[in-house]
């Protein structure tokens, strides 16, 4: 008995202790390892700790560059601060503002109702039009606000399909008396209907079916159902999660990449936005298709009624659904000024995003001095228009007609909008990220855990970059996709460096695998708000996550051999990837080589 109210009170201080006890742990790092290096390590040993643990707020934990690489002597305070406002967390800010536009006029909405009443309502169908909606929603917005959105318009939809959940979970546990069974509805309605039934319902005069068969029986259909109804829960976070690998903005660890590419090798321009996208893109439906087939077979979806019509009571409630999406549709009226503002600023945002600079055409950047134009120049463009361009239709008459109503002026997005559905947080996430990055190249730790990784170099490259993948998708189930990356990236760079492959062959699946975490609740916010739903259990999301997971790494190991290759060159050694000695080597041979010439002549 003492020893578990002593593990309770223990647990209630469990993050306090973290804080106290992990740097008195890990103090022997600043005396047995060469000194500016050890330092450096101990940072980032410290950071790494509190960000898997959550010791202290994760935004918290990334501001601790700011005291500590100054106080250990590894970099000036004016090298580590600008790191957290470099150009990549301005085209993220931009992205969310973007984001924050879009859900202020319900576009979010509207797409999402015009997909799923495209796609069909069979289950097999409207998850596959789930995940295809989730996943190109969350190209753009964040994956969190991506499922918060479509999780309510899913339960609506299974409402109407199978009726109360609740009613549902009964007949799953218990079997009624045969004497019954004539009155059990198949799709479980529940006794009263509810007024989004009825809408649905209305205007049908389709007779209504008993139910002869068996309790048993009837019991199965439940448990089919309930099935169902997981698998619409839980494709819409791991959709979430792999459209968010499509663009760059999509999720932190894309941007993390660049910042750290520009770090490492400023000579490397070979990723932007359109590049980025021209490889992620069908990387994301090959693996979102293969997902789709995994869920919808283990979930119950896929069976012949994908090709047969039969007119029974699934018929029936496959009829209400598609009626209840159309009237939601409905409801939504025409589209406005503003919904069609913001869809026009958000098609010419990707539009000028891809066309910079995109590698295998002439881009618009050309018109500009070198250099000086990037994707954020254009992101903050674009967002600026929003906080004042009208968001009625403007009208000449209202000048000159003195009855007109003198309504304020409202633009398509205003600050305070901006303030509050702007994750602050990630931006200093990002910044802890690439302050941390900075540290390690200057001090020299990235080269020295780069060279204690050599042994590596006798796996075959292809094989690393599965095992490489599988590691941090394993990794990041434990700790956020943000930390995982920020840890893990240059290791990884100098390790490329070190055994003679480019870089990006090993950073981009790095990267991509950050954000394949599905197996646990705790592992991405998109999972945790589909299990606070309570209809699903960890091991619905184990079984899934985990061959999931197998999927991801053979689509990113697939994508990185074929296309990956041929788009980035991947196969042969560049020379932005040069270690700063070697370049500097070859820079003083080739003034010695002009030396002798000029001495010569």
């Amino acid at each position: 008995m003492r020893i578990s109210v002593l593990s309770k009170k223990l647990w209630c201080v469990h993050k306090q202790l973290i804080l106290v006890l992990t740097p008195l742990v890990f103090l022997p790092l600043l005396f047995t390892l060469p000194e500016k290096e050890g330092k450096c390590l101990y940072v980032v040993v410290l950071m790494a700790m509190f960000w898997c643990t959550e010791a202290l707020p994760l935004a918290v934990t990334a501001m601790l560059p700011v005291c500590l690489f100054p106080t250990l002597g590894i970099l000036p305070a004016k090298k580590i601060c600008p790191q957290y406002f470099i150009e990549t967390n301005f085209l993220f800010l931009s992205g969310l503002v973007l984001a924050s536009s879009i859900e202020e006029w319900g576009l979010h909405r509207r797409i999402a109702l015009k997909v799923l009443s495209i796609v069909g309502v069979k289950p097999a169908w409207l998850i596959l039009g789930m995940m295809l909606t989730s996943s190109f929603l969350s190209m753009w917005l964040s994956n969190t606000a991506t499922t918060a959105m479509m999780l309510p318009i899913a339960n609506a939809i299974l409402e109407s399909l199978f009726g109360d959940l609740e009613t549902l979970k009964q007949k799953c546990k218990s079997v009624e008396d045969h004497e019954n069974v004539s009155s059990v509805k198949l799709h479980s309605l529940p006794s009263v209907p509810t007024e989004k039934q009825m809408m649905a319902t209305e205007g049908t005069d389709t007779p209504e079916l008993t139910d002869p068969r068996t309790a048993e029986e009837s019991r199965a259909e439940a448990q089919y159902q309930l099935k169902v109804w997981k698998g619409f829960l839980i494709c819409i976070p791991y959709a979430a999660s792999i459209g968010g690998t499509a663009t760059l903005t999509g999720t932190a660890p894309n941007l993390i990449l660049i910042g750290q590419l520009k770090s490492y090798f400023p000579d490397c321009d070979l990723i932007n936005f359109g590049s980025w996208f021209a490889f992620a893109f069908p990387l994301m439906l090959l693996f979102l298709f293969l997902g789709w087939l995994w869920i919808a077979f283990l979930y119950g979806g896929l069976n012949t009624r994908l090709c047969i019509t039969k007119q029974d009571r699934r018929t029936q409630a496959e009829a209400r659904a598609k009626a209840l999406i159309k009237e939601d549709y409905r409801k939504l009226g025409p589209i406005n000024f503003a919904e069609g503002a913001i869809s026009f600023f958000f098609v010419l945002f990707a539009v000028l995003l891809f066309t910079r600079d995109p590698k295998f055409v002439t881009g618009w950047s050309v018109f500009f001095k070198k250099g000086y134009v990037s994707d954020a120049v254009t992101g903050v463009i674009i967002v600026s228009i929003l906080f004042f361009f009208p968001s009625q239709k403007p009208s000449l008459r209202w000048w000159s007609d003195p009855q007109a109503l003198n309504t304020p002026y409202v633009p398509l997005l205003s600050w305070k909008k901006v303030q509050e559905s702007v994750p602050w947080n990630i931006i200093m996430l990002l910044g802890g990220g690439f302050a941390m990055a900075k540290a390690c190249e200057e001090s020299g730790l990235a080269s020295w855990m780069g060279g204690h990784l050599q042994p590596l170099a006798q796996v075959p490259p292809a094989a690393a970059v599965m095992l490489i993948t599988a590691f941090l998708a394993c990794f990041t189930e434990f700790a956020s996709n943000t930390a995982t990356i920020i840890i893990f990236l240059p290791v990884i760079a100098e390790l490329a460096i070190n055994v003679s492959v480019n870089p990006l062959y090993f950073m981009i699946p790095a990267t991509v695998g950050c954000s394949y975490a599905f197996m646990l609740p705790v592992s991405t916010p998109p999972n945790s708000i589909a299990f606070a739903s309570g209809h699903l259990m960890v091991k619905d999301m184990v079984k899934t996550g985990f061959v999931m997971n197998i999927l991801g790494i053979l689509s990113v190991t697939l994508a990185m051999n074929t296309w990956g290759i041929a788009m980035f060159n991947l196969n042969t050694y560049p020379e932005w990837a040069l270690p700063f000695n070697k370049s500097a080597l070859v820079t003083n041979a080739h003034l010695s080589v002009a030396q002798s010439l000029n001495a010569t002549l």
